[in-house]
């Protein structure tokens, strides 16, 4: 019997290896490349943070003399024998590092962030701690860093009436939860077109993207209950796995070799010191990482979980609207069975242009979480134009707003993707991610080339978002592009010509020159 059942886990893995290698679960290619860093840029990232923690340091040791004016929110005199609420070391990378280029982000916008939005002007006297405002706006700065990825997010067209009507007759805010008073006609139409969209039995809605996450996971898994997570998994999805109680373990991302190690130990060896089986394993994943631009091996998870009658929890909050030939995310990009897929999971912040997530699967799943989710007995019902908005925006996708508009932005958006990737590359740059993913980064490395970046780009009027350590490993500080089908061709040759120029006027001595400055 044993060796029986060693051919079979064997043979188990040799199909998987096959899959992966020869693509056998997919029916189009699936190329992602994620270059190493180079030894040189590395050892030249290590020394620019190397010098950042050395001046760091001296000039924490001016502020505690002070010499240097202290910014660092503290204790007062009177509360020194307190235990410290602000903790003075572990605030060490925010203050010595962060704030040195903490202008690249919470920038103000005074518009609707589409293709272009504009900018309130800001500036600093005291290295970053404060900001003040210049009265000035930067008009018509080419937005790469919204998650408006079908463009969406407008103050005209048939999404912004719709919600002006609505808001004209049912107000702005409903001041109730579901369960009481505040379950409205447009709330039921909403979540049954979410359910009509994916092609599932039924779904719910949240107002929230982040607490769909964190507070329906442990609605699904407790003590007793295992949770697989891919090692890039958003904070919401960490959250709501560490709230559950479960015992969590950790795959290397998008490895399926990885991930079916866990499986087979945790099906082998059972609980800790029990050795009794699991009451439940969810593997938790993303449709698109955020940060990486990869797209989840899902072909290769559903033939996984299935072998080992596991769960399988699926976040589709960047890739639904903006994968597949319909605009249903990953699992129509594959072009897979949603019923494979027990917890479908996803937002109406990008794609959609709204606010807040839902949940989807099973009609038996959705009418328990009604009654055991704290985020949907407690939370407040969403906004109604807010549900316009999804309603509206999700008819068009589909096309049952009599018009093919939503299925041009769905190509556009498909096409803007490969185009902006392609020409990247051909200039040189190292990009991150999966082919057909609208989140892009390109490489930065070194520290002082986050926020030289961030400001030379808004010089030029363009808007990007650039991410550093913690959000990524040290040594892979990036810029972080988002596409979106509002955007023209033109826009997109206008940014490519821009980094093309501000690279090549960069060189090792500037770098240099920048961490100076940071110090």
């Amino acid at each position: 019997m044993f060796v029986c059942l060693f051919f079979y886990i064997c043979f188990s893995v040799f199909q998987v290896h096959l899959a992966s290698c020869y693509g056998g679960l997919y029916g189009r290619p699936f190329i992602e490349s994620f270059e190493e860093t180079p030894m040189l840029v590395a050892v030249l990232t290590y020394m620019g943070y190397g010098i950042l923690t050395i001046f760091g340091y001296l000039r924490d040791f001016l502020r505690h003399w002070q010499i240097e004016k202290c910014s660092i929110a503290r204790e007062k005199e009177n509360q020194k024998d307190f235990v410290p609420l602000y903790q003075d070391f572990e605030n060490f990378y925010t203050r010595n590092l962060y704030m040195r280029i903490r202008d690249n982000w919470n920038r103000p916008i005074c518009s609707v962030p589409g293709a272009k939005m504009d900018l309130m002007e800001r500036t600093s006297r005291d290295y970053n701690w404060t900001f003040e405002y210049t009265d000035r706006v930067v008009q018509d700065v080419i937005n790469l860093g919204s998650y408006n990825y079908l463009g969406f997010a407008e103050n005209t067209g048939p999404c912004a009436d719709s919600a002006c009507e609505v808001t004209m007759k049912y107000g702005v805010g409903v001041t109730s939860t579901r369960q009481e008073i505040g379950n409205l006609d447009r709330h039921e139409e909403m979540e049954k077109l979410v359910a009509k969209f994916l092609g599932v039995e039924s779904a719910m809605a949240f107002g929230m993207g982040f607490a769909t996450n964190s507070m329906n996971i442990p609605a699904l898994a407790g003590k007793g209950c295992l949770i697989l997570s891919d090692e890039l998994n958003h904070a919401s999805l960490v959250l709501g796995a560490r709230l559950s109680g479960s015992t969590i373990r950790v795959f290397k991302h998008n490895n399926m070799q990885s991930l079916e190690k866990l499986l087979r130990e945790a099906i082998v060896h059972g609980q800790p010191r029990t050795h009794r089986p699991w009451k439940k394993i969810l593997i938790v994943v993303e449709g698109i990482y955020s940060m990486e631009g990869s797209i989840v091996r899902l072909p290769e998870v559903i033939a996984l979980k299935k072998r080992y009658r596991a769960y399988l929890y699926l976040d589709e909050a960047h890739s639904i609207g903006a994968l597949g030939p319909k605009g249903r995310g990953v699992v129509d990009y594959f072009g897979l069975d949603p019923c494979d897929v027990d917890v479908m999971m996803g937002t109406f912040t990008k794609s959609f242009g709204a606010a807040g997530g839902y949940i989807a699967g099973k009609r038996e799943l959705i009418e328990y979480l009604r009654s055991h989710s704290h985020s949907a007995v407690y939370a407040t019902s969403m906004s109604p134009p807010v549900v316009e908005q999804i309603i509206t925006s999700m008819k068009c996708i589909m096309g049952e707003d009599g018009t093919t508009i939503g299925c041009k932005r769905v190509r556009q958006l498909a096409d803007n993707t490969v185009y902006f990737r392609k020409r990247l590359r051909e200039m040189g740059f190292i990009t991150y991610g999966n082919n057909d993913s609208p989140v892009v980064p390109m490489m930065l490395y070194m520290p002082a080339k986050i926020g030289a970046f961030g400001r030379e780009m808004l010089k030029r009027n363009i808007g990007v978002v650039v991410v550093g350590f913690p959000a990524t490993p040290i040594i892979e500080s990036r810029a972080r592009f988002c596409i979106s089908a509002a955007h023209t061709k033109d826009m997109l040759d206008r940014t490519h010509k821009e980094i093309k120029q501000y690279s090549a006027g960069t060189s090792l001595v500037e770098t240099f020159r920048n961490t100076a400055c940071c110090v």
